[in-house]
């Protein structure tokens, strides 16, 4: 296939995620089991880090298997904006970077859609970048909490500006000359440790993020396989910089978090038999595989290997009798994104599922917290509030009904796998939300459960 420019390239999936945005409702009924072999997209955090850090590498990468989903579209347009060119190919993307120091000023606001991601990492690039330049995106990223990586990057020097007294987007950065330090997160972020030491890999100087448990290490796995010398320790990491990244070939597994609504569709529906074709099982994200393990479920890996400094392998999976467990510490953080779908689980699990240590969900896309409450109440699920979790008491069944996603689509997602055992059809509102992570979801899903 011909190579398209970066102007079309863009024009194109500007044009697609204005389709993507009209207002949709979906009627699911209850399948009768779902077989076969399925591939599901990129995956969304190891996507946006081979677009950021091959714009900043000295060279050309080539990027197979990226997410084209509405979050790292919107990374790739920014870095667009700054002048990186970008071909696309078809199958793979061909990013030419211009080093650390080879961005440029961008001419309008860099609209970073619905992706906490792009917002949180660009800031810790754009922190020690020698031009001013603006961070905003959608009603519901302009609600999320961004003083968790403003106060450590202010603590390095940079000057950054938001609403509500710094706290929220737009962010007005003022790039500029940073200091190294080091900095002890209340919170386990890979957001806020990525953008710790995205901003210290362009000073002099050891720069430490330490963390209450381990987060996901996407950015350390990757940076190490573009050059850099990241140390890992047990509660952080430590780059020291300035640093440069060479171009490199970069294969991006299947998402998890996209594996895993089909991961807990198969064992829930009674006559599933599934197999998950070349999915991320990177330690710091497979908490989904454990939890789903110790319920009870029967999910087997195999062809274990390495893609790009990535653990992958195919998962196997069957219709289990599921049990409850409790559910929290250091397992929470490698399982926070999935955890709406793990509710639903819990839903046919016999007993108590006990959520705990999970504070981070209510600022998420929405309080997932509240979500999950309300959808799976609205069709009859026993689902409790807690201040940092939520207590799931299984009963076996869902009775069908009407909910509404709340523009998450984590929880639309979720309800269509419910819909899928429950009694009879769930009605979804506003589904077009799926496009964020997971273009095509609703073709799969009816592809492996008609």
């Amino acid at each position: 296939m011909q190579a398209r420019s970066n102007r079309n390239l863009l024009v194109d999936q500007q044009k697609e995620i204005l389709n993507m945005h009209q207002p949709e409702t979906r009627t699911l009924s209850p399948s009768q089991g779902l077989r076969g072999e399925i591939v599901v997209p990129g995956d969304k955090s190891i996507s946006h880090r081979a677009i950021m850090f091959s714009s900043l590498a000295e060279g050309t990468s080539r990027v197979r298997g990226l997410l084209r989903g509405e979050d790292c579209l919107s990374t790739l347009a920014a870095f667009q904006q700054m002048g990186v060119r970008v071909e696309d190919q078809g199958g793979e993307l061909l990013i030419h970077g211009g080093g650390i120091r080879g961005l440029q000023e961008p001419a309008n606001v860099i609209d970073c859609g619905n992706s906490g991601t792009t917002m949180r990492l660009m800031s810790g690039i754009l922190a020690g970048q020698p031009f001013f330049s603006v961070l905003s995106g959608d009603k519901y990223l302009r609600r999320r909490p961004m003083a968790r990586i403003i106060t450590p990057l202010t603590a390095m020097g940079a000057q950054i500006s938001g609403r509500e007294n710094n706290t929220k987007a737009p962010l007005a950065i003022q790039g500029g000359q940073l200091r190294a330090g080091a900095y002890r997160s209340p919170v386990a972020s890979a957001q806020i440790k990525s953008a710790v030491l995205l901003a210290g890999m362009q000073v002099e100087g050891e720069t430490r993020v330490f963390e209450p448990h381990l987060s996901r290490d996407h950015s350390e796995r990757m940076l190490r396989y573009f050059g850099v010398d990241i140390q890992v320790f047990e509660d952080g990491a430590q780059v020291c910089g300035p640093v440069s990244l060479k171009g490199r070939e970069v294969e991006v597994p299947g998402d998890i978090s996209s594996a895993a609504f089909f991961l807990v569709a198969a064992l829930i529906t009674p006559g599933s038999e599934l197999l998950l074709k070349n999915v991320g099982v990177n330690p710091t994200r497979s908490g989904i595989i454990d939890i789903l393990q110790q319920m009870g479920g029967s999910i087997e890996l195999l062809n274990q290997r390495e893609l790009s400094g990535e653990p992958v392998a195919d998962l196997l999976v069957r219709y289990s009798a599921l049990h409850g467990i409790r559910i929290d510490g250091e397992l929470v953080p490698r399982a926070i994104d999935e955890f709406p779908v793990v509710c639903v689980a819990a839903v046919f699990a016999e007993g108590e599922t006990l959520i705990r240590d999970a504070k981070e969900l209510r600022v998420k896309e929405t309080d997932r917290i509240a979500a999950v409450c309300d959808t799976l109440g609205r069709v009859g699920g026993q689902v409790e509030a807690l201040e940092d979790g939520l207590r799931v008491t299984g009963s076996g069944h869902l009775r069908g009904g009407r909910v509404n996603s709340c523009g998450d689509h984590r929880i639309a997602m979720s309800m269509a796998v419910a819909a899928l055992a429950a009694d009879s059809e769930v009605i979804i509102e506003d589904t077009a939300c799926t496009a964020t992570s997971f273009p095509g979801f609703w073709e799969l899903l009816v592809q492996i459960s008609s």
